[in-house]
């Protein structure tokens, strides 16, 4: 715990010149999770995160933790102005709450909530988090006269200064002129990390966070009006309004504002990453997890005569067995990973035979009692098989390789995408990113349905057409390409001559007219030794994907975990093994059940795959979230959506 005692010494440091912040050190006791302490000190669970940054893996009884304190004591000791007569109802955030519709669900002011949880001043509810709201008081709180409220008010909220963060940045992200924060703060003049300074308490809403070219930032000055900023950036008044919500109140000289850049697209190559909810920390269900997997192990086929070479023979010679087998390992990664967080689990394997009779057998003979959830049998039959033995009881069957669509069952987990979503995923990021671009769509016969989704999403597109053997004409692309725009050449075929003969051509050209090729289709056939890597690498080769490959560096734990154990690097198989079995433990453990987190919660990640249902208006649910990638020059993979 060296690095806290720093950190600790660190914000002492500073806690003279930072308006009397105080910190102290929290001793863990046992079975206390970091969302408790946030609750017990009245602050976010982020704040305990950023002092002590080692809590993000987990924390252990008899620990210290660093925790800022307003008055030199916790919130149980605070309360004696009122707030030991309040009761509370705990509250989980669902998707599209806002404070305004908690308020009128339970009867009480926007200020209230805050008033207890501090960190809403600052921060916006976060899908899933758990809030305080006062129920009832038994003493009736003091009458508070109304005044003018003081813009140098120094009873205003404060800010603890984050690491490079400056007086410009922190101007933006609270609206307020750079003057106004230094009128504030007239004994600081440098801000270092850890300092707490003083926010204007007024009605100012934190600017959406959004960084990067896709934005610029302004600072307003005398006399201009919000028409005159519309003309001068080119941008309409509700887009500046959505922007900037302090707008609201009216323009004031010297605000800093973000405008939207309007001659910026969005860089080839940049991830918008979608808000991913970490649910190793919103552990708060501990029961034992009851999971059942089913897999085609094919056990009744090794003879147990069979020497261990004839084993080994047997299971290089039966690719079911073999991808069970790196299955099945994933999933025993998972179960350790879990148990490190705290989660026990009770997992039983099923040897499927890869057979919907065997299933049947299996359903009969197995007791189901308290199972909260199936994954497998990887099969498509035999999965149906398992679900609708199991709907019955309401125990979810989660599907972890098949993406072929079920009948109406309402237990029924496709944790794969299917081809179409792919597509229309695909579809979608052509379209967010088309403005300014030449598109050309080469697509043979056998992708028609293809074709018709592309020509109907893009009519000003120009379509080539392959002729009767695949063959297309290098003066007809030639033709259809524009060398004063970029081209993005959308290629759909599983044709391998095809493929090799248009992507050869498109590289030779590929600079003058700066080509970008993409697909809906990433087919078996781009493996091909007949189309060169290096050739997809240089035309930035852009498709849609249910993984992604791991990165080294950010999985480098679980690699070398499971290098330790196996022998050998994790293939596609064993991690989606992992990744299925790892979400569902962590959904289990988060929430009452499975059917609960998958409806609150919004998309999981882990290391190849993430998650993100949604109901089906026939019945279970479906896994929507998909990857775009793209190969870069060095032939580095990219997840780019």
């Amino acid at each position: 715990m060296r690095q806290i005692a720093v950190l600790f010494l660190f914000f002492q440091m500073f806690a003279v010149q930072a308006f009397a912040q105080q910190y102290k050190y929290h001793i863990v006791k046992k079975g206390e999770t970091t969302s408790e302490i946030a609750r017990q000190y009245n602050i976010s669970e982020e704040t305990i995160f950023k002092y002590n940054p080692d809590a993000r893996r987990g924390i252990k009884p008899d620990s210290k933790l660093v925790v800022p304190i307003n008055s030199g004591q916790p919130q149980a000791a605070q309360q004696s102005r009122g707030e030991q007569h309040t009761q509370f109802e705990m509250h989980r955030v669902k998707r599209q709450e806002t404070l305004f519709s908690l308020s009128q669900q339970y009867n009480v002011s926007i200020e209230d909530i805050k008033r207890y949880n501090k960190h809403l001043y600052s921060e916006e509810l976060k899908k899933g988090e758990r809030i305080r709201i006062p129920k009832t008081t038994s003493a009736p709180r003091p009458e508070i006269t109304s005044t003018p409220s003081n813009p140098l008010d120094l009873s205003a909220k404060e800010h603890v200064v984050l690491p490079r963060e400056g007086w410009f940045g922190i101007s933006r992200k609270y609206n307020v002129t750079i003057e106004d924060l230094k009128r504030l703060n007239p004994d600081i003049q440098e801000l270092q990390p850890g300092m707490v300074i003083k926010i204007r308490n007024g009605d100012v809403k934190k600017v959406v966070d959004v960084e990067g070219m896709l934005f610029k930032y302004y600072q307003v000055q005398p006399q201009e009006t919000l028409f005159s900023l519309t003309r001068r950036f080119g941008v309409s008044r509700d887009s500046l309004v959505t922007l900037n919500p302090a707008l609201a109140d009216g323009l004031k000289s010297g605000m800093v504002l973000k405008i939207p850049n309007v001659d910026v697209s969005l860089p080839i190559g940049t991830y918008e990453e979608a808000e991913v909810v970490n649910l190793e920390r919103r552990i708060t269900n501990f029961d034992t997890k009851n999971i059942v997997v089913m897999l085609p192990f094919n056990k009744n086929k090794i003879v147990a005569t069979d020497s261990s070479s004839n084993v080994a023979q047997r299971i290089r010679r039966d690719k079911v067995m073999q991808l069970s087998l790196d299955f099945y390992s994933g999933v025993l990664m998972a179960v350790d990973s879990a148990q490190a967080l705290g989660i026990s689990s009770k997992i039983t394997f099923l040897d499927t035979q890869g057979s919907s009779a065997q299933v049947n057998v299996l359903l009969n003979s197995t007791n189901f009692n308290n199972v909260d959830a199936v994954i497998g049998p990887l099969l498509q039959s035999t999965v149906e098989t398992a679900a609708r033995g199991l709907e019955r009881r309401n125990i979810p069957v989660i599907s972890p390789l098949t993406k072929k669509e079920t009948g109406p069952l309402e237990n029924f987990l496709q944790t794969v995408p299917t081809d179409e979503m792919l597509t229309d995923s695909m579809i979608s990021f052509i379209s967010d990113n088309a403005p300014g671009k030449n598109l050309v769509i080469i697509a043979d016969a056998g992708a028609a349905e293809k074709r018709r989704k592309l020509t109907s999403a893009f009519p000003s597109a120009k379509l080539i057409t392959p002729r009767e053997g695949g063959n297309v004409s290098q003066a007809e692309v030639a033709a259809a390409l524009d060398k004063t725009r970029p081209n993005w050449v959308i290629l759909e075929s599983d044709k391998i001559g095809l493929l090799s003969n248009v992507i050869s051509y498109l590289n030779s050209i590929a600079d003058p007219y700066r080509i970008t090729l993409l697909t809906t289709d990433r087919n078996n056939s781009y493996d091909s030794d007949n189309i060169s890597n290096r050739h997809l690498g240089k035309l930035n080769f852009h498709y849609p994907s249910v993984d992604r490959a791991f990165n080294p560096e950010k999985n480098r734990k679980f690699i070398k975990k499971y290098e330790e154990k196996y022998g050998v690097v994790p293939n596609r198989f064993a991690v989606r093994g992992f990744d299925v079995t790892y979400d569902v433990l962590l959904r289990l453990a988060s929430a009452k059940d499975l059917y609960t987190s998958i409806n609150e919660e919004g998309t999981t990640e882990y290391v190849e795959n993430k998650f993100d249902f949604d109901h089906r208006s026939s019945g279970g649910y479906i896994n929507k979230a998909i990857y775009i990638l793209s190969y870069d020059r060095n032939l580095n993979l990219n997840v780019v959506r």
